[in-house]
């Protein structure tokens, strides 16, 4: 026993070891309680879920669950590092983290539950602009929350965060004229979900860009084009500029020019153009009202005809327009209509 108690009086790094083991169970008794509060709080959610109508109080212990956690082990550690003998510097920086620690615990619980809430209002919303929207709120009240959270553990270890953007100088100015960018790009982030101009889900081109939107962030708006490759382009530039939000025309525009031999005769090309007004019949995505077939002018080498007709909202553009083409070769075809391709006549004189 006299050895055993030897050995626990033995000093290591100014403690004995007999003080270090009891540190160190505080911290392992501290994983414990954690243990036993997870068991605990899932009992009680569910017991809530059940019986609770209102979401609100099982939002509020979702959100509170891991930063209780965290903070069960930094009042362990706290209590563990502060029995030891580690010197007044290291008790000192051990004190300034606690309280940034503390105070940053707090804001994370706070910007879970607000994010909880946020996104509990989205699920309530029946529009689909609100829904557009919550992601954007849902960012700007997580930035807005953390940025005080650290402003405040700053400030609780006596850093004076007016000071210390005044020290910045010509640093701090920068930054500022860095931020512009980045502050045009919120409010173009705002003002195309308020205006409505297109929503996540729709096919829009912008310049050279065409595809289906993603995502409406705080900077940017990401854009899967038809190679699947992945556009952001700064929400500045989409406010400033024209916008062609593609899913909302009522019908697919489709301009196509034929070309007939010269031979073709006028009852050939009326018959052309005849076979031609059949086509909404036998596709069924291409509109009858707006279909147009027309003699429209002479080629150099071929009798053209115009043809213009609209797909319908929701088909398959692809699709559609190959099915138009095959009918139009097929039905050709049959009737002996022969397509042009360029030639030369060359006339001789003697």
């Amino acid at each position: 026993m006299e050895k055993i108690y030897d050995m626990l009086e033995t000093v290591y790094y100014g403690n004995t070891l007999h003080n270090w083991g009891i540190s160190l169970l505080i911290v392992i008794g501290a994983l414990i309680v954690n243990k036993l509060f997870m068991m605990f709080s899932k009992h009680l959610l569910e017991r809530r879920t059940r019986k609770s109508k209102m979401r609100y109080d099982i939002l509020f212990l979702k959100a509170l669950e891991k930063p209780v956690l965290l903070g069960i082990i930094l009042v362990a550690i706290w209590i563990a590092g502060n029995r030891l003998n580690l010197g007044a510097k290291v008790h000192e920086i051990i004190s300034k983290s606690y309280g940034v620690l503390i105070i940053l615990n707090i804001t994370w619980f706070i910007a879970r539950f607000s994010e909880a809430l946020v996104e509990e209002e989205a699920l309530k919303s029946k529009k689909r602009y609100d829904n557009n929207l919550i992601p954007l709120i849902k960012r700007g009240v997580l930035i807005l929350i953390w940025t005080l959270g650290i402003i405040t553990a700053l400030k609780n270890i006596g850093i004076e965060v007016t000071t210390l953007l005044g020290t910045l100088g010509i640093g701090g100015i920068a930054l500022a004229l860095a931020a512009q960018d980045t502050i045009k790009n919120i409010f173009g982030g705002i003002t195309i979900l308020t205006d409505r101009t297109f929503h996540i889900g729709d096919i829009i081109r912008f310049e050279d860009i065409e595809g289906t939107v993603e995502d409406i962030g705080l900077r940017t708006t990401r854009i899967r084009t038809y190679e699947r490759r992945l556009a952001f382009i700064p929400n500045y530039k989409l406010t400033d500029s024209s916008v062609v939000n593609v899913s909302h025309e009522p019908g697919r525009r489709v301009l196509v020019k034929l070309g007939l031999t010269y031979d073709t005769d006028h009852h050939r090309m009326q018959e052309a153009i005849d076979i031609l007004h059949k086509i909404p019949e036998i596709v069924a995505d291409v509109n009858a009202k707006d279909f147009e077939a027309t003699f429209s002018d002479f080629g150099d080498s071929s009798l053209m005809i115009t043809l213009i007709y609209f797909i319908r909202k929701h088909a398959d553009i692809r699709a559609t327009i190959s099915q138009v083409n095959f009918e139009i070769l097929r039905s050709f075809n049959e009737a002996g209509l022969n397509f042009a391709f360029p030639t030369q006549t060359i006339h001789l004189e003697q």
